[in-house]
């Protein structure tokens, strides 16, 4: 049974990777031209993981998708596979003449400046990252918001009372996942211990398998929370193998294991880079803010339906009113706690 269920779940992500891609061919390039519209141009260079990470640059995708099924943009999109090196991604998309260049990812942010430097007049947007450039844009989340909800149900379906982070290359911004993570299991469970273990790899599952494996049979822990790109979906699968639970993140993973995954932490990339890209065409192609910010309030951050197991009505209680007072800043998440 293990094995068909491997099998459809492979099934289901493959058959996904072909609708997006398909969605992203299926518009000619004449469009623009034979409708006369002024449409914006838009080239993303994806994460390095790229198409099917199931996860970050798919999301990504979808609101890239959504925009431009709405008439409103084209897009091309480049990935490092293809392109070898960041530099040689923005400069193709530099020389297709777009309107906005993507960089998807803090990892490529060096790169994006330097392309940005060197073309004073293109405007770019940073995901995850912030520049001092005047025409480089950011987006930004607020991760430490959904990671605290997220860890208030780690705290609550764990018997153990030990629950772990899996996340895929050490840095600030997992950091905020973590520190999100760890003050929301313990607004629930004071007592509750964490067992935290970066990989170093965002794109290798096997690595996240045996990791997850090693954090369930030697530290006990019976819920992880995965922050590691491809790699945690290795996790979540190994800890549907162990019988333990586990949490997704940017996407929706329930279909990874869905004997295992109680809820996911589903940044909207796709809903933050949608407003952005319909609030440049609507302002004579600039940005109203710089500086864009996606929280809880902005549905730039949560966590999708509960699956696996059923929260009681007090346990569910408690964790609609954490979010409320997240929200209105009653909960404060310390970003510097140990």
């Amino acid at each position: 049974m293990m094995r068909k269920k491997t099998f459809l779940s492979g099934l289901t992500a493959l058959i996904a990777i072909m609708l997006l891609l398909s969605a992203c061919s299926s518009q000619p390039a004449t469009t623009e031209a034979t409708t006369g519209t002024n449409k914006i141009k838009v080239g993303i260079v994806l994460s390095d993981i790229g198409l099917g990470d199931q996860s970050y640059s798919d999301a990504a995708f979808r609101g890239l998708i959504k925009a431009r099924n709405e008439e409103s943009i084209t897009f091309d999109y480049k990935e490092i596979s293809q392109t070898k090196t960041y530099d040689e991604a923005f400069n193709q998309l530099i020389k297709e003449n777009n309107d906005v260049i993507i960089g998807l990812g803090y990892i490529m942010k060096d790169s994006l400046e330097k392309a940005a430097k060197a073309n004073p007049t293109k405007q770019f947007i940073i995901v995850d990252e912030t520049s001092e450039l005047p025409n480089v844009a950011s987006i930004t989340f607020k991760e430490d918001e959904g990671s605290f909800l997220a860890g208030a149900v780690a705290a609550m379906a764990s018997t153990s009372e030990r629950i772990g982070f899996l996340g895929g290359v050490e840095s600030p911004l997992l950091h905020k996942f973590q520190s999100g993570f760890e003050q929301g299991a313990r607004s629930v469970n004071p007592n509750i211990s964490f067992v935290t273990n970066y990989t170093g790899d965002f794109g290798n599952s096997a690595l996240g398998a045996k990791t997850a494996k090693a954090m369930i049979e030697n530290e006990n822990v019976d819920v992880i929370y995965t922050v590691a790109g491809l790699t945690g979906v290795g996790a979540l699968q190994e800890a549907q193998t162990q019988g333990k639970y586990a949490i997704g993140v940017d996407s929706d993973q329930f279909f990874v294991a869905e004997k295992a995954v109680l809820t996911s932490m589903i940044k909207n990339v796709d809903v933050a880079l949608y407003s952005a890209l319909q609030s440049f065409a609507k302002n004579n192609k600039t940005f109203k803010e710089k500086d864009m910010v996606f929280g809880l309030t902005d549905d730039g951050v949560g966590l999708t339906d509960i699956h696996v197991i059923q929260l009681t009505e007090k346990q569910q209680s408690q964790l609609d009113d954490l979010k409320k007072k997240l929200i209105s800043g009653d909960i404060k998440i310390d970003l510097n706690a140990q």
